[in-house]
């Protein structure tokens, strides 16, 4: 690599464990020379589009923040695999009713966690902007109490990483050393916080999230909080009202496309092939949510007429139901506490959910029975029924 070419950065040798090794310094963003945005024209076009659908939709839902509720568990739970974990949608929404088995604690933590970070940083946009500030808050929550929670927690790292491999020598790819990283991420900053009117906000988000990875400026986490960058970039621009973009499925799909792309861009400058990924991925997402919140939709209205045209008890039935929407595991004593419904009233509303398909008990047991709203959660899990697959790079 020469420093001829503006767009490429520079590697720089620097020793890690006795080794001498070759390490990435991005260069500042906007890539010199510009963008070819003729390039990019149809993609943009459609990605645009898509997000239009996708926010147009999520106002028109009679119940937006419960949709957002789930929608943003489910990406937590998407976003975790690709890390390794192992839990599922499943996991996370029992865990939070209180009804998972012990062993499963650690990754639902951590996917806990991102729930929790990723609420944080969209809350916290609304008073505070998005900077380097708001990404160690948010770092700092993604990791406590969990396997990160030693790698320095809302601390940008102090000393080298690197991706790939046994060990520095052999890497995938060693992200600058920590003397040019402080610079990399101020420039970083500068470039989220510049009015760029040339650069359509997609675009912006895009090069922005590359960039963030390409620095890795935390010994763990770095894939999960890059992945989130895009999602409050378009919220800080006013494309999404409301955080309904993930795509961390789209990179666990493609993820041999995304890791190529992703070191073609340090190699040789090709950000418009990354981005024509990176906007292809936008259209398909969005696509794919707005199909989701149709679906949710289109199943609680049938099954609320259900219950109406069922002849049984209507209010302690939709009173349950309701309770369903945001908790889709229940037992009969956590449905007393929350509904404030006698125990005799909530084992004969959910004797009737049963009758009416809605709610299914699924461990069989005669005790501490625990029912699933399936065809919901269903809909939300979608191919995040599918396990992680193996990392042939990790992102850390």
């Amino acid at each position: 690599m020469t420093d001829d070419n503006p767009r490429l950065g520079r590697f720089i040798e620097t020793a890690i464990g006795g080794e001498i090794v070759r390490a990435f310094v991005p260069p500042p963003l906007p890539p010199n020379p510009p963008i070819d945005m003729t390039k990019l024209v149809s993609h943009l076009s459609a990605a645009d589009r898509a997000l239009g659908r996708l926010d147009g939709i999520s106002q028109l839902l009679p119940n937006k923040e419960l949709f957002l509720y789930m929608y943003v568990r489910k990406e937590a739970v998407l976003s975790s695999q690709i890390e390794g974990t192992q839990s599922t949608l499943s996991d996370l929404l029992r865990a939070e009713a209180d009804q998972l088995e012990a062993q499963s604690f650690d990754d639902v933590t951590e996917v806990s966690n991102y729930v929790e970070a990723m609420t944080y940083g969209v809350q916290r946009m609304k008073t505070f902007p998005l900077s380097l500030r708001l990404i160690r808050e948010m770092h700092e929550i993604l990791l406590k109490k969990s396997r990160g929670a030693g790698k320095d927690p809302g601390q940008f790292r102090r000393s080298q990483n690197w991706i790939g491999g046994t060990r520095p020598g052999n890497a995938v790819y060693v992200p600058p050393p920590k003397i040019e990283m402080d610079a990399c991420l101020d420039a970083l900053e500068k470039f989220i916080h510049n009015e760029t009117r040339d650069l359509p906000p997609l675009i912006k988000a895009g090069l922005i999230h590359l960039q963030f990875e390409s620095i890795h400026p935390f010994l763990d986490g770095n894939g999960r909080i890059g992945r989130l960058l895009i999602t409050l970039m378009l919220c800080a621009e006013g494309i999404l009202k409301e955080p309904l973009l993930y795509l961390s499925l789209y990179f666990k799909t493609k993820r041999a496309d995304y890791y190529r792309l992703l070191q073609e861009v340090r190699e040789r400058g090709s950000w418009e092939t990354w981005l024509e990924f990176f906007l292809d991925g936008v259209s398909g997402t969005a696509e794919e949510a707005v199909t989701t919140a149709r679906n949710i939709s289109e199943l609680l209205e049938t099954d609320l007429q259900k219950i109406r045209t069922s002849g049984k008890p209507v209010g302690s039935l939709q009173q349950i139901f309701d309770l369903l929407k945001k908790a889709p595991y229940l037992t009969a004593a956590v449905t007393v506490k929350k509904t404030k419904l006698t125990l005799p009233t909530v084992n004969t509303a959910i004797s009737g959910l049963e009758e009416l398909g809605i709610l299914h008990e699924i461990t069989g047991r005669k005790r501490d029975r625990v029912y699933e709203y399936e065809a919901y959660v269903s809909i939300l899990q979608d191919r995040s029924k599918q396990p992680a697959e193996e990392e042939s790079s990790p992102t850390s």
